[in-house]
């Protein structure tokens, strides 16, 4: 019997790579002849670099950047030198964990220093860049980003505006005149999760940016901005940001990650899979084993349980699904394409255990799983 084991990490408790672990050890304590292939999985958000290094190899290459307000910083990035691939967070750079929350405040923050991080590793000779754009502290539509890659943003006087959210409504024209010369050489694959549009009641200012510290007449200003500069974005690209899906995304990045990188956005457990080869490793398989800390409505969102889903019901693979917890009716779990389902908490003496001995739980969920299909 051929077993897949391809989870997302449970948040705070338990690694994918260790969920690998703990399953295989129950499996193969009842049936120690299966052949088991562990392919880890992430949608982009934390821990996603773990899983790509897991599939990428690579190794950790640190930079002096400037974070969301322009202050330097160390970050770092994984690249790998065989592949000519780097993997890179915008979060490491302009993200809002680098910030303390009365920090915040996304009108004034850059996107520079992913554009910094993107420079280094076109100079180390990456050919393919995968980019995750979750997790920014910042609404400037990505000119910081693209700033740092040799574009200008021009305002009436036909100076250089600072990138910042603040100033987009001032821009009027963008010079692609000193554009870095290997930028149309690289292959960019962005990891997006979200369909937000650029601007409006449902856009990157309206939704995430009092998260980000604006005010209420900030939000405003800035969903203008992006309207503002949606227009010359048109006039330069010949492309209407509001009608490309994922525009809003991380402040504008996902807009500025096609139009300045001419990148692919895809969600990003679609990037992992195909990072993992996953559906081709599929082949032959009885049974995929995945999961997540908690099966609920946001699964069908984009995340890595949707992911294993698409692709076992296309090979038509059966599929199981350990749990920290469980929101969803029985009837619903089977609905989604779920064979068999358990969850630690069925198990655990309180929520505290289940987050501290999860790795137990799951090697004994799968044990009952292994007996379950010698029945």
């Amino acid at each position: 019997m051929k077993i897949i084991i391809a989870p997302d990490k449970f948040k705070n408790s338990l690694s994918a790579l260790g969920f690998c672990e703990a399953t295989e050890r129950g499996v193969l304590s009842v049936t120690p002849d299966a052949d088991i292939l562990k392919l880890p999985l992430a949608d982009g958000g934390d821990g996603t670099i773990d899983i790509v290094k897991y599939y990428l190899g690579g190794d950790t290459v640190k930079v002096m950047v400037h974070n969301p307000f322009f202050k330097l910083i160390q970050a770092s990035y994984l690249y790998a030198e065989t592949t000519k691939t780097a993997f890179i967070e915008m979060a490491e750079a302009s993200g809002y964990k680098l910030l303390k929350p009365e920090e915040l405040n996304c009108k004034q923050a850059t996107t520079y220093g992913t554009g910094e991080l993107i420079l280094d590793a076109i100079n180390k000779g990456a050919k393919t860049i995968i980019l995750g754009i979750g997790g920014s502290a910042t609404n400037d539509c990505g000119i910081g980003m693209a700033k740092a890659l040799g574009y200008r943003f021009l305002d009436d006087f036909d100076e250089g505006v600072k990138p910042i959210g603040a100033n987009l409504s001032r821009i009027k024209t963008i010079d692609t005149s000193r554009v870095h010369p290997k930028l149309k050489d690289i292959e960019f694959k962005v990891a997006c999760d979200v369909s937000n549009p650029l601007y409006g009641e449902q856009g990157a200012a309206r939704v995430y940016a009092k998260q980000k510290g604006a005010s209420n007449d900030e939000i405003k200003m800035l969903d203008r901005g992006l309207e503002d500069f949606a227009k010359v974005i048109q006039k330069t690209f010949h492309i209407n940001p509001q009608e490309e899906k994922g525009a809003g995304a991380a402040g504008g990045m996902g807009i500025a990650s096609k139009i300045f990188l001419n990148g692919d956005l895809k969600p990003g457990v679609e990037l992992i899979k195909e990072l993992a080869d996953f559906d081709n490793k599929l082949q032959g398989a009885n049974w995929i084993i995945t999961g997540e800390g908690c099966l609920d409505a946001q699964t069908l969102s984009g995340k890595t349980i949707q992911g294993v889903l698409s692709s076992a019901k296309a090979k038509q693979i059966q599929v199981a699904a350990f749990c920290g917890d469980i929101k969803l009716p029985e009837q619903y779990i089977k609905n989604l394409g779920i064979d068999y389902s358990d969850k630690v908490l069925s198990y655990s003496k309180t929520t505290e255990d289940a987050m501290k001995n999860a790795k137990h739980y799951v090697s004994h969920m799968a044990k009952v799983f292994a007996e379950f299909l010698r029945e």
